[in-house]
């Protein structure tokens, strides 16, 4: 039943894959089709800027991100797709760029244009894209088709270590969040928190439970009923967000179970909510600006009490209900003061402009909720600090 209610709550309260949360895939096939259609203009687009020492090629080594490979050739690395000529399924599955491969700037036409370029023949060695100079020849190509098993060799789009905790949680529920669902009663010994490698004792598993779900060894997550997020604006709640505490293993079936905690984030505890382990979701995103406006709010930070800086999460105010999708750039603006202007002999209140402070990607949507990895930051990033299409 857990199982079943894990995917009827994320079908309910998450998005459609086509909108929302998107569902962990299997191997990728990557398709060189269709390539000649761009992706539409965008707000505010304007002609593509070269970073001011983009290179002529780049050899990929492992270790580069999509995001780190665009900031070497251009000043607004979220335009990458416009200069590849990408097609909306590549935008959203860019498996196709591994260690290796060789990119090269093309300056031949009014627009610069990347190509990836590989070396003619088996055995063949570009020694230019490596020395800057003449070499063996080498052939331009569209990325190929490729069948690779999903983050194996390709490139991610950002590194994942910041983000790797956000991938399958915090968990976005409804307000009754998870009431439902199995819950820690007792404690190793009596102790107040559990940690790591501490025995819990659970209720809830045994009715209706699937029995391949609640059975000994099955894995489960622990979270702290929701927490709300509201708007900074109207002060309403947008979403309920569960706090992931941690994971453990079922060891000994019954009621109560016994449960091991394998891992502990925070501090877990009687009355902690049990939800059956998710599958990563995978990071296939290409950094890239909605097609349209877009204006929201930062409504939590992570890892911070109120302010966070580059390569910190932040929750934004609006998800798939507003056209936000994984990979997508957005603009974080600090919003004017507002002040008395006594400067012409009478008081005046005026709000000053806003100033764009830096660059978030969102990684994760739902419904009317996304999160973001703020990618540069010029001064501290705070709740309340908007977010708009760069």
């Amino acid at each position: 039943m857990y199982a079943a209610t894990g995917a009827v709550l994320a079908a309910l309260v998450a998005s459609a894959p086509a909108r929302g949360e998107d569902a962990a895939a299997a191997p990728v096939v990557q398709q060189a089709a269709d390539r000649a259609a761009a992706p539409a203009s965008r707000p505010g687009g304007g002609p593509i800027e070269l970073a001011p020492d983009a290179p002529d090629r780049h050899v990929v080594v492992r270790g580069d991100t999509l995001w780190d490979i665009a900031g070497r050739f251009l000043r607004k690395p979220w335009r990458w797709p416009e200069i590849w000529e990408m097609n909306r399924a590549e935008i959203r599955d860019p498996h196709w760029i591994y260690p290796g491969d060789v990119i090269v700037l093309d300056r031949s036409g009014p627009t610069p244009r990347l190509r990836l370029a590989h070396p003619v023949g088996e055995n063949a060695i570009d020694t230019s894209a490596l020395t800057g100079g003449a070499g063996l020849p080498i052939e331009k190509r569209s990325p190929d088709v490729r069948t690779q098993e999903l983050g194996r060799d390709a490139i991610p789009t950002i590194s994942s270590a910041e983000i790797a905790p956000f991938l399958n949680r915090p968990l976005i529920v409804d307000e009754r969040g998870l009431d439902a669902h199995p819950r820690i009663v007792a404690t190793q010994d009596g102790r107040l928190n559990l940690g790591t490698g501490d025995l819990g004792y659970v209720r809830g598993m045994t009715e209706d439970g699937d029995a391949a779900a609640t059975a000994a060894g099955s894995r489960w997550q622990v979270y702290r009923p929701a927490r709300p997020l509201g708007d900074p604006d109207t002060r309403r709640t947008i979403a309920w967000e569960a706090l992931y505490l941690g994971s453990g293993q079922i060891e000994q079936e019954g009621d109560p179970a016994a449960m091991r905690i394998v891992a502990a984030n925070e501090e877990i505890g009687t009355g902690d909510r049990l939800m059956p382990a998710e599958r990563r979701l995978p990071v296939v995103y290409t950094p890239h600006a909605p097609d349209s406006e877009v204006s929201g709010r930062i409504v939590a930070v992570y890892r911070g009490l109120s302010q966070v800086g580059r390569n910190n999460v932040v929750a934004l105010s609006v998800g798939a209900d507003d056209g936000i999708e994984r990979g997508h750039v957005l603009d974080i603006r600090q919003r004017g003061r507002s002040i008395t202007d006594r400067t012409n002999g009478r008081a005046e209140r005026i709000v000053l402009p806003s100033q764009s402070i830096g660059h978030l990607l969102v990684f994760r949507v739902f419904d009317k909720i996304a999160y973001g990895l703020v990618m540069d930051a010029s001064q501290p990033i705070s709740v309340g600090d908007d977010v708009a299409t760069p």
